[in-house]
């Protein structure tokens, strides 16, 4: 059974939020989108030209080698091609366009590392060492076409690693640090990468976490006999193994370069990276972009979602992993021109005030950064005074965004007082890895801001919600999020796998042509605006009711006096169909015996009030922390296995906490 016809069609919308915050006059003065009549002309002229609005665009904010003539063929959907005729090259539009300019000289990349100390780089300076890599990889017999893992620290080396595939038309995947090695072989495999980028070590809170031993276990593990280079990045002086005559350190290979390399032209749908889903099982996942249309729209949500202006210091807090440090480190910031800050560590070292501190010390104007860690941050500034936003100057921000997973309307809330000062709009972004950017958010400039709410889709997004036929559900009831007409960004196929990429996005039931997005969602009745409900596997039905996990999340999280962080899942229960589980992190040190259990009385009468009877959570667990990646990502698919009493038989090596596991399965 499909995705579409195997989840419910409805999701029963119950948390009602009124709040509205109008932008803020410094955002809306010279935003490229400053009214929400700009925005309402350029949804129209998408909709009523939709070629000649892609095309416009294509030839306005990237440089071709050769131009295209075709805009969108559709012949072989949902295969869509966008501008494939044309040819173009990723890393010239990235650092190359910037040469003569006065972008030149302007700072690309400002490199916090992990002890504090800050490096800073210029256009020129990073063009030269793009190059420099690029001649080394293709002296490493590296070329157009072939596949090279990347397995590297947040450090300005990885971006490099990135630009220079790009710059040789070697089309790369990026496995995020923390991965462990059997991931990392399983990528590996299935890409049939020719090289992996690494480096011996990463920093870290404090500490040195190994990568080429990872590497080396992987490839170890079998099946990877494609691999015939590893590169290896000194990052620290620790002690690493070498396998000669496939090992070498980037001093090696780049002594002598030459720091000109010109770049390889390549077609707009040549496959810039390939990027394996996290959490999947089974098989990894390999989602495929393109270059022209992936390379357009990350310059495009740029310059719209957070109206990049040459002044600003954009800092996206995400990983080179993800699709976010894809899109919104490696390309889209050096796309536009724009300077950026390059974080190593982590925001609670060596105290939870390190963003702040950042923020100030660096006069970051824009900030991108994940609810996670947000609430993290709350709980942390509740419980110490010192690391409070309050003890920093923090004027310089201009805008704010969240991406990840829907934020909760009270940590939006905290957000925006806290560190916004209530001036800077919140840009709570929607999309997907597939999606290659932003598919629904806010314009800081120009939309009514609605806690919980990433509200209208962008120009050219042909959201919609529907049932599981692909029917249009009337606004204020809820169902599937999908996508109804191409868009260039979008996933291609995945990779060696064309029949599964059919079945997981665009479903026969809804015609085959229509991107299913996974997730359920509400448009409001009054605004239309979007409300992410979760996804539509995390859709519960307790006694017939369709609750998104997210709803009964987010009242929890409403409960501010007691509640840091919740996560809520389903399990099976004979009485109810499904059963809600909770896992909530405290304010105050985790409670134990009859305390627990008034704590968790008191929770559950806090959502039958906020939401209704049926919603109280048959179970709640209360924990330290809740199961997170290193990236701040909350795995639910391991509290949904704790939640059914199953022993964890996944991977847990990506876990930052893996030992909350246990504490968490101590029922109370």
């Amino acid at each position: 059974m499909s995705t579409a016809t195997n989840t419910a069609s409805t999701i029963e919308s119950v948390l009602v939020e009124n709040r509205v915050f109008p932008p803020d006059e410094r955002a809306s003065k010279g935003a490229r989108i400053s009214s929400m009549a700009a925005y309402e002309a350029l949804r129209k002229e998408a909709e009523t030209d939709p070629d000649g609005f892609w095309a416009k665009r294509a030839r306005e904010k990237l440089v071709w080698t050769k131009p295209f003539t075709r805009v969108l063929d559709e012949s072989n959907a949902p295969f869509y091609r966008w501008f494939d005729d044309g040819e173009l090259n990723a890393s010239a539009n990235c650092l190359d366009r910037h040469i003569g300019t006065p972008a030149e000289n302007k700072t690309a990349i400002i490199f916090e590392a992990d002890d504090g100390s800050v490096t800073q780089i210029s256009y020129k300076d990073l063009l030269t060492r793009v190059s420099q890599f690029a001649n080394a990889l293709k002296q490493e017999g590296i070329g157009k076409g072939d596949r090279v893992i990347i397995y590297m620290p947040m450090t300005i080396e990885g971006v490099i690693a990135m630009q220079a595939c790009a710059r040789i038309g070697a089309t790369h995947s990026v496995v995020f640090g923390g991965f462990s090695a059997k991931a990392l072989q399983e990528r590996i495999i299935d890409a049939g990468a020719v090289a992996v980028i690494t480096a011996n070590y990463q920093l870290r809170g404090g500490k040195e976490l190994p990568l080429k031993s990872i590497v080396d276990e992987g490839i170890a593990l079998g099946g990877c006999e494609s691999i015939k280079t590893v590169l290896v990045y000194e990052r620290t002086l620790g002690n690493w193994n070498r396998v000669e005559g496939r090992d070498k350190t980037f001093t090696e290979v780049l002594e002598g370069q030459n720091t000109h390399c010109e770049p390889t032209p390549v077609g707009a749908e040549h496959p810039l990276f390939i990027l394996y889903t996290s959490g999947s099982t089974g098989k990894p996942k390999g989602v495929q972009h393109s270059t022209g249309g992936y390379l357009l729209w990350a310059r495009m949500t740029m310059e719209w979602t957070f109206d990049i202006r040459p002044e600003d210091v954009f800092w996206c807090t995400a990983d080179i992993g993800w699709i976010t440090g894809h899109t919104y480190v490696a390309y889209g910031p050096l796309a536009a021109g724009a300077t950026q800050v390059i974080f190593e560590g982590i925001p609670t070292y060596p105290n939870a005030g390190r963003f702040w501190q950042m923020i100030e010390r660096h006069k970051v104007s824009v900030f991108y950064t994940a609810p996670t860690a947000i609430r993290s941050l709350i709980k942390a500034a509740d419980s110490d005074e010192k690391v409070h936003p309050k003890n920093w100057n923090l004027s310089s921000l201009r805008i704010l965004g969240s991406v990840g997973e829907p934020i909760n309307p009270e940590a939006w809330v905290w957000y925006h007082k806290n560190v916004g000062g209530e001036k800077c709009p919140i840009v709570d972004t929607f999309w997907q890895t597939e999606n290659g950017g932003h598919l629904i958010t806010p314009l800081p400039g120009a939309t009514p801001l609605v806690p919980g709410s990433c509200t209208l889709p962008l120009p050219g997004i042909a959201a919609a919600i529907v049932d599981e036929t692909g029917k249009d559900i009337p606004n204020g009831s809820g169902g599937m999020l999908v996508v109804k007409r191409p868009w260039p960004s979008m996933i291609r196929t995945i990779w060696n796998d064309p029949e599964r990429f059919k079945k997981a996005y665009f479903p026969a039931e809804m015609g085959g042509t229509i991107y299913l997005a996974g997730d359920g969602a509400v448009r409001d009745a009054k605004t239309g605006y979007f409300r992410i409900t979760g996804r539509i596997d995390d859709v519960l039905n307790v006694s017939g009711h369709r609750m998104g996990t997210m709803e009964i999340e987010s009242a929890l999280v409403a409960k501010t006096d007691m509640v840091a962080e919740a996560a809520v899942v389903g399990r099976p229960d004979e009485l109810t169909g499904e059963a809600i589980c909770a896992f909530v992190v405290l304010k105050r040190p985790r409670p134990t015996g009859d305390e627990a259990k008034a704590i968790a009385k008191e929770l559950r009468d806090w959502v039958a009030k906020e939401i209704g009877p049926i919603a109280k959570p048959k179970d709640i667990r209360f924990g330290d922390n809740l199961p997170k990646t290193r990236s701040g990502k909350i795995m639910r698919r391991l509290l949904r296995s704790i939640a059914k009493g199953e022993a964890i038989t996944q991977d847990t090596s990506t876990l930052e906490n893996p030992a909350i596991l246990e504490q968490l399965a101590q029922a109370n």
